[in-house]
């Protein structure tokens, strides 16, 4: 049972002729901060920026700002607004529906121009900007340089994600593949049935089948097969986000499914690989899983991991 488990993750690493392929978009969490300058005219767009449900934004000011003056569009599906002299916090609640786009704006204090800012948050069914920072005088040398030199290490995170990539499209297909790029490195494969425990949150594009967890030395992989709910729009995976109770995330490097899911096409499936050391967490993690527009996801908990 082990080695015929292991020649069909063979397939699902390695294989994908005909199939929808996509790969989930690099994370806004990490070591990203947002600034955005402000200008004293009315030319200046309205800046959008990214929040998730149950993820923390948080806006630090270089000005006080009125707490009575904060105004939040949907104010009800936000479980917290913490406003203090010069930070605002957000965290959005389940109730924010992914494509969403409220207007935030805030009132400074000393009445100097501009006298407020808004913004637009855009709700993403995964991702936030954690940390935004907003400028009406001129920002210091040190931002700048701090700027640059996260700018420095995020250039090399893609040249080592290029280059990542472009080793793994020269490699021969099948176990030669999987041998050459070192995924197995005599461990194999370890296999894992999480039907019966994996749970699903309701109201999601689809509806789960069956799921199956692999690992090898430096991947994991879940495989779930979803039914259609009847919707008259296919549905495709092109997103994906493995989350740990700590909110801790495991980097997804590409998200695979079998097909589009329309009604009459039963049991699709979609594979989600991310990276793992051996040693990493076993779990408990949530997946999510969006479309190209993100508003129709499926949500499971509880997956975890050989």
């Amino acid at each position: 049972m082990h080695h015929s488990v292991s020649a069909v993750l063979l397939s699902l690493f390695l294989s994908g002729a005909g199939a929808a392929l996509a790969q989930s978009p690099a994370s806004t969490v990490g070591l990203s901060v947002r600034r955005i300058e402000l200008v004293s005219d009315d030319t200046q767009p309205v800046a959008e920026v990214a929040v998730s449900p149950g993820l923390s934004t948080v806006f630090i000011f270089d000005s006080e700002v009125s707490r009575e003056g904060v105004t939040l569009e949907g104010r009800e599906r936000f479980a917290v607004l913490d406003a203090g002299l010069s930070t605002l916090r957000l965290v959005p609640s389940e109730k924010l529906f992914p494509g969403e786009r409220l207007r935030l704006t805030v009132r400074f204090l000393d009445g100097a121009a501009p006298a407020s800012a808004t913004f637009v948050l855009v709700a993403h069914p995964a991702r936030s900007e954690a940390h935004v920072e907003v400028y009406r005088r001129k920002r210091s040398v040190e931002t700048y340089q701090e700027e640059v030199r996260l700018a420095r290490i995020e250039a090399e995170q893609c040249r080592e994600e290029n280059e990542r990539l472009r080793s793994e499209r020269s490699a021969p297909d099948g176990l030669t593949g999987l041998i050459s790029t070192a995924v197995l490195s005599g461990r194999g494969v370890d296999f894992r049935d999480l039907t019966e425990g994996v749970t699903q949150a309701p109201g999601g594009a689809a509806a789960k089948n069956f799921v199956y967890a692999y690992r090898t030395a430096r991947r994991v992989a879940v495989e779930v097969h979803l039914n259609s709910r009847g919707d008259a729009q296919p549905w495709t995976a092109v997103g994906a986000m493995l989350r740990g109770k700590a909110n801790e995330e495991l980097k997804v490097l590409r998200v695979w499914q079998s097909g589009p899911l329309a009604p009459g096409s039963t049991n699709q499936r979609v594979v989600v690989e991310a990276e793992s050391a051996s040693e990493s967490p076993q779990g408990p993690f949530t997946l999510k899983l969006w479309d190209a527009d993100g508003r129709r996801t499926i949500t499971l908990g509880n997956v975890t991991f050989p």
